[in-house]
C-alpha cells in the first residue's frame, strides 16, 4: 500500500515538472518573438548596421580598386566588377538611409585615398585612424593587410586578393545575420538578405578559384 502511494505521489509529481516545463518552454517562445518589422520605423540595429556597412562596403571597394591595371583571371576580375557593380549602389541606398533616419553619414577609408587633397602623410594618417575604428567589425582587413595587397607582385596579387575578400564577405554576412535578426526597417533587413545571398555566391566562386 505504501509502495502504491509513493508511485502515485511521483507520477503526479513528474506530471506536474512536465506541465511547468511546458509553460516554460512557451513563455520562452514569446520571449523570442521576431521582432515585427515596418516599411517606415527604425531603430538602433539598423542605424547600426547602415554606419557599418558603408565603411565595409567600402573596404571592399577599395580592394576593387587595386585589380585596376593587374593582370588577372578573367574570372577574377569579373568577380571584382561584380562586387563594384553590387556594393557601390548599397553604399548610396545606406547613406540616403542614414540622412533620411537623422544620422550621420560615416566618412571611410575611400573619402581619405580618393580626396585629391595635397599632403599625403596627412591623409595616410587620417586613413589609419579611421581604420581603427573599424577594427571591432567583422572580416575587416587592418592598414597592414591593405598596404601588403597594394605592394603584392603579380605573381602574388590574385591569391591574396582572393584569401582577403573572402574573409570580408564572410564579415559581411556576419552583420547581416544579425541585422535579420535585430533590425525593424524592412528595406535594411532585405538589404542584409541580399548581401547574405550575393556574397555567399561569391565566397563560393573565390574559394573555387583558390583550389
Amino acid at each position: 500500500m505504501r509502495t502504491h502511494r509513493s508511485i502515485v505521489r511521483a507520477t503526479c509529481a513528474a506530471a506536474g515538472l512536465t506541465v511547468l516545463l511546458t509553460l516554460s518552454a512557451c513563455g520562452g517562445e514569446e520571449a523570442e518573438k521576431p521582432q515585427e518589422l515596418s516599411e517606415t520605423e527604425h531603430n538602433k540595429a539598423d542605424v547600426a548596421f547602415a554606419t557599418d556597412m558603408i565603411q565595409h562596403h567600402a573596404q571592399a571597394m577599395s580592394m576593387v580598386d587595386m585589380t585596376m591595371d593587374r593582370d588577372l583571371d578573367p574570372e577574377v576580375q569579373g568577380l571584382a566588377d561584380g562586387i563594384r557593380a553590387a556594393q557601390s549602389p548599397e553604399i548610396e541606398t545606406m547613406s540616403g538611409w542614414l540622412q533620411q533616419w537623422g544620422e550621420e553619414v560615416p566618412s571611410t577609408m575611400r573619402d581619405h585615398v580618393n580626396g585629391g587633397h595635397e599632403g599625403h602623410g596627412d591623409d595616410e594618417s587620417s586613413m589609419s585612424d579611421a581604420m581603427k575604428d573599424m577594427d571591432d567589425m567583422p572580416g575587416m582587413m587592418s592598414a597592414e593587410d591593405m598596404e601588403a595587397l597594394e605592394k603584392a607582385s603579380d605573381a602574388e596579387f590574385e591569391d591574396m586578393w582572393l584569401e582577403m575578400m573572402v574573409e570580408h564577405h564572410q564579415g559581411a554576412i556576419e552583420m547581416s545575420e544579425t541585422e535579420q535578426d535585430s533590425g525593424r526597417f524592412k528595406p535594411a533587413v532585405d538589404l542584409a538578405g541580399t548581401v547574405i545571398e550575393t556574397q555567399s555566391d561569391e565566397i563560393d566562386t573565390m574559394e573555387k578559384l583558390l583550389g
